[in-house]
Parts: C-alpha cells; sequence; structure tokens
C-alpha cells in the first residue's frame, strides 16, 4: 500500500514538473487557451490557488504531492474495502 501511495505521490510530482516546463518553455505574448487552463486545475489543483495570489514553484511541487498521495490513499482504502467484499461474496458463494 505504501508503494502505491508513493507512486501516486509520484505522479502528483510530475504532473507538476510537466507543467512548470511547460510555462517556462511556452511564449508569453500568448494568453492561456481555455483548454490548458481547464486541465492544469484539473491535474494541479494548486493552480485554482495560484490564479488569485502568488505561489513559488517549490510550494506548488509540495502542494500538488500532497495531493495526489491523499488521492493515492483514498483509492487504496476503496479498493481495499471492495476487494474484502468482494472477497466475502465469492466465499459465501462456495459455502
Amino acid at each position: 500500500m505504501k508503494h502505491r501511495i508513493a507512486i501516486w505521490a509520484a505522479a502528483g510530482f510530475l504532473v507538476a514538473s510537466g507543467w512548470a516546463v511547460y510555462f517556462l518553455v511556452r511564449s508569453k505574448d500568448h494568453l492561456i487557451e481555455p483548454i490548458v487552463s481547464t486541465l492544469i486545475r484539473l491535474t494541479c489543483p494548486i493552480a485554482i490557488v495560484g490564479s488569485h495570489y502568488p505561489v513559488s514553484l517549490y510550494s506548488t511541487l509540495v502542494a500538488n504531492v500532497a495531493t495526489y498521495a491523499l488521492i493515492g490513499l483514498l483509492v487504496e482504502i476503496l479498493r481495499r474495502k471492495l476487494n474484502r467484499s468482494t472477497n466475502q461474496d465469492v466465499s459465501l458463494r462456495e459455502t
């Protein structure tokens, strides 16, 4: 379980890093397209706060890692509960 949560956290780091590289490379002359704005807000929730207040790159990375780790924890808890209920249903059917 710990490894899977760590994988979720690593995914959060990679997503935030990818957005950071995108905005560093992107031309400053062009406005952010609506689809890009929507995607960044879905994949990097701290961007919602960042659109109103200045947020540093490091705090964005940390917040995104924490968000994805929390999502991973919730997914793992749900996965375990669903597996237990499925295993109990199978054992009840066998008897």
